[in-house]
């Protein structure tokens, strides 16, 4: 098995460091060879530059993938994870809120059958070491009511940026996105149950990091949420 782990990164310089660290030392203990993608949205720090001060040892590939101007976390996902070469292709957050340990759960699935496993906050058995604010969690909650019913999904996290693939569920499912946007997670979900693939969730530990690079703090940005959301089928009509 060839694993390829994608960072999407939006002026991460400080954080990156962190999360690199950290996983490059986990991926230096396995047995398998293994790549990860930093994939840098427009950034105007120096993101690429630190990534690329990182040299892992081992069977360990470092890329640093950049484009200018910024094109939305989604774009950055896609453009990352059509560019893996392992036969397992993942995407984790640059901020390091899941550890990267929890993806031998994920494994365990993905060798059980699955197309797809993805992180669940909401599962029984994850632990939310640090919440985000009372809010945010609640219209997170209202939000994914509305989304569910509106694609016919039953995922009651589908925000947490850890998720894992088979290559060939990946290449088919993000060759077919079409949002930028933060609510690629919900379209690719709901691609997944078109075209037939297994998903599984599994448990994780979960920690809030400070200064996401994605806030919430305005009508307009609450309203274009909702407004992505229901250009999912729209923009897969033609399909």
């Amino acid at each position: 098995m060839k694993l390829s782990i994608v960072i999407p990164a939006y002026n991460e310089a400080d954080r990156i460091v962190g999360t690199l660290t950290q996983t490059l030392a986990y991926l230096e203990r396995q047995d398998y060879p293994s790549e990860v993608i930093v994939v840098s949205d427009g950034s105007s720090d120096e993101t690429c530059k630190v990534a690329d001060g990182f040299h892992p040892g081992g069977n360990i590939a470092l890329k640093t993938l950049e484009y200018h101007p910024n094109r939305g976390k989604g774009y950055a996902v896609r453009y990352g994870m059509l560019r893996g070469d392992g036969d397992i292709i993942m995407f984790m957050d640059a901020d390091y809120s899941v550890p990267i340990e929890a993806l031998e759960n994920g494994l365990a699935l993905i060798r059980e059958g699955f197309d797809a496993a993805i992180a669940s906050r909401a599962l029984s058995d994850s632990v939310v070491v640090q919440h985000q604010n009372f809010l945010r969690e609640l219209s997170a909650r209202l939000y994914t009511l509305i989304q569910n019913y509106h694609l016919g999904i039953r995922y009651p996290d589908t925000q947490c940026g850890f998720k894992i693939f088979t290559a060939a569920a990946a290449r088919n499912l993000f060759a077919r996105q079409k949002l930028d946007s933060v609510i690629f997670d919900p379209e690719i979900l709901w691609l997944a149950k078109q075209n037939g693939f297994k998903v599984a969730q599994f448990p994780v530990v979960w920690r809030h990091a400070e200064n996401s690079r994605i806030q919430y703090d305005s009508l307009k940005k609450s309203l274009f949420v909702f407004q992505e959301l229901f250009r999912i089928k729209k923009l897969h009509r033609r399909e």
